[in-house]
């Protein structure tokens, strides 16, 4: 893996934020930085920010981000010593690992071996097993047809939850009721996960209710130290996806957090695991935890952990890459405070959060104590159809959980967006929510507490009052339209119907 050398010169082959923000950590440890991007790109302040950046290819990723041929040739040509996959695009593709390693360059990242095995559920179970870690009943392996799958079905018990081997982000997954239920499940499920993976395996698990996600953040050098830095709840998410996280969890006692922590561990070692890497569980209504799969790249929702232990892990992942020891053991780490990150995408939450890509016509992210933006676009910039609609991250920090929530709510007031559709007011809905505000949340947050109509647009009385306020408080007018339009953020532009 080129492991041991200094890295003068970092290429990171992602784009938007998490470019930005890996750039920004090289940049402090005196490391130049190489970005590559697309034609849609072309202006992004990542590209500017970066010391030197090559076109690869037009919009479409896989005509440009997804051809790691490219990258690897910019590498060798501008004498790259290092690359940062950030997450998505070829941050879990071993090919990639193995291209680089071929041209002498160092991947930041566990070695292809590990980032197979975890990479196919089925294998990463086969790995840990022995290892001291809980996990779901279900099939040791793939499902070879409607006749085994009943079987194990009737073992179990309904419900049960159908998935595919590979991938993620809720793609090939169903849950299914009852029996009557399982052919369809089955078959599309199997349908979906070849379309998506090229791989139609799947497996069955026991179903757990009410289940909370916990991941487990972890830090393995080469040199036998691997810590847990403490877990963060995912558990408010819409399609399988997380919009809302915490760290650390409201719900977890402190020896049940040491015992997250260490099955997390021995899920990385199971594998010789360096770098970083997350480690996610399902919780259940008894507390009972159970490993779902590992990520082997670093999360989005990484900036919480960093809040929360002062730890910046993108330094950590380059010094590891470089052969360093990590500079601390677990009894050296302690959470401080508690930290919230909500995802702001260009969706809209009154339509099935259906993406709503358009010009960010108005984009003043917020400030102030203990808020954080992670974010890549500027005011005036379209969203590019092509790519994720994220437009940034908002974390902010706090002594306390609820003061971590009362300063989001004041920061979400303060991002100023129009132009599109943003899901700053559902998340500005959940941080008042009862059930956020108890703890007493979990995955089926959406299902079970949010209705489209709690974020109906004010009426026009509302919307001359909130420009009023606007006018009163902001000099720069421009804030205005981002405050009272209707499915824009800021206290006026919202009815909350608390549930």
């Amino acid at each position: 893996m080129g492991r041991g050398k200094k890295i003068s010169k970092l290429l990171v082959a992602n784009r938007g934020e998490i470019a930005l923000r890996v750039m920004r950590s090289a940049r402090e440890m005196g490391i130049r930085t190489v970005a590559v991007f697309s034609e849609a790109d072309r202006n992004a302040p990542f590209v500017r920010f970066a010391d030197e950046a090559v076109c690869i290819g037009p919009a479409p990723s896989k005509e440009s981000y997804l051809v790691f041929e490219k990258i690897v040739k910019v590498c060798r040509d501008l004498e790259v010593d290092a690359v940062h996959p950030g997450y998505g695009f070829l941050s879990e593709n071993g090919d990639f690992c193995k291209a680089l390693e071929q041209a002498g360059v160092t991947f930041v990242g566990p070695s292809p071996h590990a980032m197979k095995v975890m990479g196919d559920k089925l294998a990463a179970k086969e790995a840990v097993k022995n290892h001291g870690v809980p996990l779901v009943p279900g099939t040791e392996g793939a499902v070879s047809g409607l006749e085994e799958a009943m079987a194990v079905a009737r073992t179990i018990t309904f419900p049960i939850l159908v998935k595919a081997a590979a991938g993620g982000g809720g793609k090939g997954m169903r849950i299914v009721e009852q029996e009557s239920e399982l052919k369809e499940g089955l078959e599309r499920a199997i349908s979906e996960a070849e379309n998506a993976f090229g791989d139609g395996s799947v497996f069955i698990e026991k179903y757990v209710a009410g289940p909370r996600h916990i991941e487990v953040q972890i830090m393995a050098d080469n040199h036998g130290n691997t810590c847990y830095l403490f877990e963060r709840e995912c558990s408010i998410q819409r399609r399988y996806q997380k919009v809302v996280e915490e760290a650390p969890s409201a719900v977890l006692t402190p020896e049940l957090r040491r015992r997250i922590g260490e099955a997390a561990v021995a899920v990385a070692k199971s594998v010789d695991y360096s770098g970083a890497g997350t480690v996610e569980f399902l919780l259940d209504e008894q507390l009972n935890f159970y490993f779902m799969e590992m990520n082997t790249r670093l999360q989005v929702e990484h900036p919480v952990t960093e809040m929360i232990t002062g730890l910046d892990l993108v330094k950590l992942q380059i010094m590891v890459a470089e052969g360093e020891e990590l500079p601390f053991e677990q009894k050296d780490l302690k959470i401080i405070g508690h930290a919230i990150e909500v995802r702001v995408y260009a969706e809209d939450p009154t339509n099935g959060f259906l993406p709503d890509i358009g010009t960010l016509t108005t984009y003043r992210p917020p400030q102030g104590p203990g808020v954080r933006v992670d974010d890549g676009f500027e005011e005036g910039m379209t969203i590019p159809i092509q790519y994720d609609p994220m437009i940034a991250k908002l974390i902010t920090h706090g002594n306390t959980r609820e003061e971590a929530i009362r300063r989001m709510e004041r920061a979400i007031d303060d991002y100023a967006i129009s132009g599109v559709e943003t899901t700053l007011g559902f998340c500005r809905y959940v941080m008042g929510h009862d059930a956020f505000l108890s703890g007493k949340y979990d995955t089926h947050f959406v299902r079970d507490h949010f209705k489209p109509e709690d974020l109906e647009g004010a009426d026009e009385g509302e919307r001359m009052a909130a420009s009023l306020v606007a006018a009163m408080h902001f000099e720069d007018a421009a804030r205005v339209p981002a405050i009272i339009r209707s499915g824009g953020s800021g206290p006026g532009a919202w009815k909350l119907k608390r549930g």
